[in-house]
């Protein structure tokens, strides 16, 4: 379970979130939509970890982390955390299949027991072929799959996804989507997909607004 209560954060002394309180499952996954300005990246960087509250508590599996050391944190991310960013990631001087294995290899897995796993993913969303390909070789398409691959190898149990179609055409977007919704749903674990996209949000099963007055159905 991941609980949200009470989360605040300021910049500069403007309230950027005020009051932001949420519970999500294992299974579910939320599609966080918003004006520009209105503070999803904020509340996504808050639930990863990336930065903290001035006030309110985040809890994932019961381990409450807004003011866990920074040591902790990492060790949080490593193991409960996937990511999908809009920009990617991918590390060009690794391969497919490493890029996908590098948060097993995080978890001191090496060999088969982190190339078995990422092989699988590759697999599952129909890069099995490009494995021993380096980035530059793939398209966006592709390198957003690889990114989604990546993001569920350690099986997580928060996926966090922040516009992670972006920087695709209307056509590899749609499918990157499905797959992410699709997976995240056969690992179960909690999915939050940041996005301005209606499109986008109606891949989720539900949808929340982000206002100044905090989260709404």
């Amino acid at each position: 379970m991941l609980e949200i209560e009470g989360l605040s954060r300021q910049f500069n002394r403007r309230s950027v979130l005020r009051d932001v309180s949420l519970r999500l499952q294992a299974g579910e996954y939320v599609a966080i939509v918003g004006e520009s300005g209105v503070g999803k990246s904020t509340l996504l960087n808050l639930i990863a970890g990336l930065d903290r509250p001035d006030c309110g508590r985040l809890a994932l599996d019961g381990v409450a982390y807004a003011q866990l050391d920074e040591d902790a944190l990492t060790r949080l991310r490593r193991d409960k955390l996937g990511f999908v960013f809009q920009a990617f990631h991918v590390l060009p001087h690794l391969t497919v299949r490493q890029n996908v294995a590098l948060p097993l290899w995080l978890q001191g897995l090496h060999g088969a027991a982190a190339d078995r796993p990422a092989q699988q993913l590759l697999e599952a969303v129909g890069l099995g072929e490009r494995a021993a390909s380096w980035p530059r070789e793939l398209s966006g398409g592709e390198m957003q799959r690889v990114a989604i691959a990546r993001a569920l190898v350690h099986q997580p149990s928060l996926v966090l996804a922040d516009e992670p179609t972006g920087n695709l055409d209307p056509a590899n977007g749609a499918k990157v989507l499905a797959l992410l919704a699709e997976r995240v749903r056969q690992v179960g674990a909690i999915g939050i997909l940041v996005t301005h996209s209606p499109a986008a949000a109606a891949t989720a099963d539900r949808v929340l607004h982000l206002t100044s007055s905090g989260l709404q159905a």
